[in-house]
């Protein structure tokens, strides 16, 4: 009795109709499209299909593998809805839209989240209540072996103040830019995984024309050789980190030296922020401390607090007066820090801060705010601080695994059980992982672009990226420019049809490659998107383009398109220069020099009393540019650099 209890219970189990994760309730739908709707059941078994009660389609599962599709008439935008997928059970699926639905994918800068810009974007969190606008997080994996069928876990969320703090801020802002001209409810598919390569979204077969690449990937498929690779990352980084605790004098002197007694007088006084060797300290790897006395009024008395860090390189534990506040243990995230009531009080307060460095260029990021704040005192952390070592060891061993680097694993795990939904197109932020190697980018990226219209068998599917912000310092002289590589190894994608390309050249911040403006990045996105996907041909969606260049002595003439009603310096520079910027010119002797340069309408005029007869020009080729184009509509001109074709 009880066998035939156990195969009831099985066949049972085995014949129930599923469905895939992206098919759940709450889902957005793609609106005005046949759509193929899919699932698993019993073999050959009979499925219908109801919308809002009424049978639309019928179909039976495959008869050997279980897998069944069914074909959903184009419907118009709108619901709620309510399908019904009928076959020996019955699965509902509530509250369903009809919209438009977009995959947005990429690296770090698309998967950040609207919870990390919350300083800049606060009300838009605080307003976020839009029914129509939802996401749906792809789980972060990667998986060596095969593509996969489904995701493990994931639903689709709607647009409210607690969820929209898990949804890409770039992904969102998009969206609601989009909803709010087309008047149609959105859903956005986020695929991001941070630190990923371009080759890391690409799939097998296009992978054969990089092997390389192909065999790494390939590498990794012998597990008992993947998890040997991780035990020793693991071991490696478990030893590092007990030989850190084990010899930190802040931690095994008494009293410690986050404690308000421990006496700091003869530390050495350090003006922070500034990395350690900014601060003349040549710390090997290893923890240094910082400590720092605040005065607080009487009415802060057992106040709450907020505690602005800026960014730490590598990874910090606060404490204040003794108690720990917070910590993070790597140096990207903004570091915000509540202080609950009961430890501020009145008068002297000491902020106790362990920064974990594992290579020797430790410290507190600069251009960063610095702040402990009350609900009556706002007190600035810049300026006079004391530290001393903890202890210094030899560098953390360079991981010999680091997934987010490697080829397929993301393609496999996280975009292939999407590319059976149907889509308007991609968002695609990405490119920091690959800066290095510009030249294979010119390849790879379209050849990723390829294998996605491929994977959604849909040779046309509308594609726009961004390229990449302005980073790291800027410099006084034209060099050469790896950032700038890359980003014109990412416009030549756009000899691809369909593709369109918006700049953040003027959107980055020079101390993080993370910067916070991710509304502007949507909002560009979602003009391209207009022109390119939603018919708008005359808006003016993008910054000025090249158009032609004619040399006329020793001058150059640079003629644009995309101006509008013309050139002009952008807004929020002109208080602080009127002329144009960012263009550098050179003659034979290949030695650039930066232009004087003469807005005429659409044109722009270069010159340099050191180029006689100039023969090449660049605008904004440098990793972070002083560069100030932009057209009527306020959107920044594109980087380029161009060699007259003779003279």
């Amino acid at each position: 009795m009880m066998f035939f209890l156990l195969i009831s219970i099985s066949t049972k189990s085995f014949a129930d109709v599923t469905l895939p994760r992206l098919l759940s309730d709450g889902a957005i739908l793609q609106q005005g499209s046949v759509l193929t709707l899919w699932g698993q059941a019993d073999k050959g078994e009979h499925i219908s299909l109801l919308l809002n009660g009424k049978e639309v389609a019928t179909s039976h599962a495959n008869p050997e593998a279980g897998g069944w599709q069914l074909i959903l008439p184009a419907q118009k935008a709108g619901g709620p809805h309510r399908l019904a997928f009928k076959g020996r059970n019955t699965v509902v699926l509530n509250d369903i839209y009809f919209g438009e639905v977009w995959l947005a994918s990429g690296q770090s800068n698309m998967q950040l989240p609207m919870g990390r810009v919350s300083d800049l974007f606060s009300r838009d969190i605080e307003s976020a209540n839009d029914n129509t606008i939802r996401m749906f997080n792809v789980p972060l994996g990667y998986d060596f072996n095969a593509p996969a069928t489904d995701f493990q876990k994931g639903s689709w969320e709607k647009t409210t103040p607690e969820s929209v703090t898990q949804f890409s801020a770039v992904a969102y802002f998009f969206a609601k830019a989009l909803q709010q001209k087309l008047q149609v409810p959105i859903g956005i598919i986020n695929a991001s995984y941070g630190g990923s390569t371009a080759e890391g979204w690409m799939s097998e077969s296009a992978l054969r024309q990089f092997p390389f690449h192909l065999n790494t990937a390939k590498k990794f498929r012998y597990a008992p050789y993947l998890d040997e690779l991780k035990q020793q990352d693991q071991a490696n980084q478990n030893h590092w980190y007990q030989q850190l605790d084990a010899n930190d004098l802040g931690l095994t002197s008494t009293p410690r030296w986050y404690d308000t007694a421990a006496n700091d007088n003869s530390w050495q006084s350090i003006s922070m922020p500034m990395l350690w060797p900014e601060a003349n300290l040549n710390d090997r790897p290893g923890s240094r401390w910082l400590r720092k006395t605040v005065q607080l009024p009487p009415q802060d008395k057992d106040t709450q607090g907020l505690l602005y860090l800026g960014r730490i390189v590598d990874a910090d534990t606060v404490y204040v007066n003794g108690v720990k506040v917070g910590g993070t243990t790597y140096q990207y995230p903004p570091r915000r820090y509540k202080i609950p009531q009961g430890i501020l009080k009145a008068g002297a307060n000491t902020i106790a801060v362990r920064v974990i460095s594992n290579g020797s260029n430790g410290g507190l990021i600069t251009d960063k705010p610095y702040f402990l704040k009350t609900d009556n005192t706002h007190i600035d952390l810049h300026g006079d601080w004391k530290t001393k070592q903890g202890t210094a060891l030899d560098p953390l061993p360079a991981p010999l695994f680091q997934q987010y680097t490697q080829p397929l694993g993301f393609y496999n795990a996280m975009l292939a059980p999407v590319q059976k939904m149907q889509i308007s197109g991609v968002i695609w932020y990405q490119g920091e992982s690959n800066v290095s190697r510009a030249d294979e980018y010119k390849k790879l990226f379209p050849a990723m672009i390829n294998d996605w219209r491929q994977g959604w068998q849909q040779k046309d599917l509308p594609f726009i990226f961004v390229q990449l912000a302005n980073y790291l310092e800027q410099q006084e002289t034209p060099q050469e420019s790896d950032w700038a590589e890359l980003r014109d190894a990412q416009a030549s994608a756009l000899a691809l049809p369909n593709t369109a390309m918006i700049t953040a050249i003027d959107l980055g911040e020079w101390n993080d490659i993370h910067p916070l403006d991710k509304k502007s990045v949507g909002e560009r996105l979602s003009l391209a998107a207009r022109k390119l996907v939603y018919g708008e041909a005359t808006l003016l969606a993008q910054g000025p383009t090249v158009e032609k260049i004619q040399a006329k002595g020793t001058r150059l003439i640079v003629t644009f398109g995309n101006t509008g009603d013309g050139l002009a310096i952008a807004e929020e520079q002109k208080k602080k220069i009127n002329d144009a910027q960012g263009f550098a010119i050179c003659g034979a002797d290949g030695v650039y020099y930066w232009a004087q340069a003469q807005i005429r309408g659409n044109k722009i005029e270069l010159s340099h009393p050191k180029v006689s007869a100039p023969i090449a020009v660049r605008y904004a080729w440098a990793d972070n540019p002083k560069a100030n184009i932009v057209n009527s509509a306020g959107l920044p001109a594109f980087p380029f650099q161009i060699q007259l074709k003779s003279r």
